[in-house]
């Protein structure tokens, strides 16, 4: 397996720009860019450092369109909209994608975990290999032998034997992890009382969650304080963890045609970046870093 796909969460990116950047940074018109140069910063580092061949960026559409939304209405109802400002800068850092080459997609129906998780599954029958670039644990659960979790911000790369010590479970029983755990920052619920430490011993001895049910008899004989209790609260909240799961697994059959050479990253559009550059009111250092990767692209 020698092709390297690079998989890019747009959405912790461009928040974290947001976050990040000094709020006052504008454009010509008056407009925040802060979110908008930062992720383009972001992009042009990353394609710099790493020369990739094969790139694709997802983007969420929306928060509340989901499929998921449809089979349970409270999720991530807990999250505040995104504020105009920054809502419009995320369709800018899309048109910076176009013209940078970088290829893009978004889904109302799909969230871009479910972008993401099609492309590995996808290109992984092709060949290539995936490096899933966020900080976002539930997309751990994407990854292969041959695969890297990247955690651009805090310089972590893990591979897929590494993924349990970092989230408590391999990467195929991240979704029935949180699952049982449930997960605030999308406001999923789990089974109330099982913690992070207990889904982790109960997946350590079970496959996944039918195995689990299939087996209650047998979580009394684990090192668990309160086996009893854990075995009550497994059965009381059987449907929870079930539909938990619905939620916290991605989706990687969504309906999209994509071959390698949708994926390819092409060199920055001279005109239309400059162009865009120019509108945006960026400087001289993100142009010379296109310029570096034109010239490179040219080589």
């Amino acid at each position: 397996m020698s092709d390297a796909l690079y998989l890019i969460d747009a959405s912790y990116f461009v928040f974290r720009a947001y976050y990040s950047m000094p709020a006052d940074m504008a454009d010509p018109n008056g407009r925040p860019v802060n979110a908008l140069y930062g992720f383009a910063r972001f992009m042009c580092e990353l394609v710099e450092l790493e020369r990739p061949r094969y790139l694709a960026v997802a983007f969420d559409e929306s928060l509340s369109s989901s499929f998921r939304n449809r089979l349970y209405p409270a999720y991530k109802a807990n999250r505040e909209p995104a504020p105009p400002e920054l809502k419009e800068q995320f369709a800018r850092c899309r048109s910076f994608c176009e013209c940078f080459g970088a290829p893009h997609f978004a889904s109302a129906e799909y969230e871009a975990d479910d972008i993401i998780g099609t492309l590995v599954s996808r290109m992984r029958l092709k060949g290539f290999r995936s490096t899933v670039v966020t900080r976002d644990k539930d997309l751990s659960q994407l990854i292969g032998q041959n695969d890297e979790f990247w955690d651009y911000a805090a310089g972590e790369r893990l591979a897929y034997s590494q993924i349990e010590s970092r989230f408590g479970v391999k990467p195929e029983k991240v979704a029935d992890f949180l699952a049982l755990t449930g997960d605030a920052v999308d406001n999923i619920p789990g089974v109330p009382g099982i913690g992070k430490k207990t889904a982790a011993v109960l997946l350590g001895e079970f496959d996944s969650l039918e195995h689990l049910y299939d087996n209650l008899d047998k979580v009394g004989a684990l090192p668990l304080r309160g086996a009893e209790g854990i075995i009550r609260k497994l059965v009381e909240h059987r449907h929870i963890a079930f539909m938990a799961r619905e939620l916290t697994r991605i989706a990687c059959d969504i309906p999209i045609e994509i071959q390698p050479h949708h994926l390819q990253l092409r060199a920055p559009d001279a005109s239309g970046i400059s162009a865009f550059f120019e509108k945006s009111g960026f400087g001289a250092g993100l142009r010379r870093s296109i310029e570096r990767i034109q010239a490179r692209a040219r080589d």
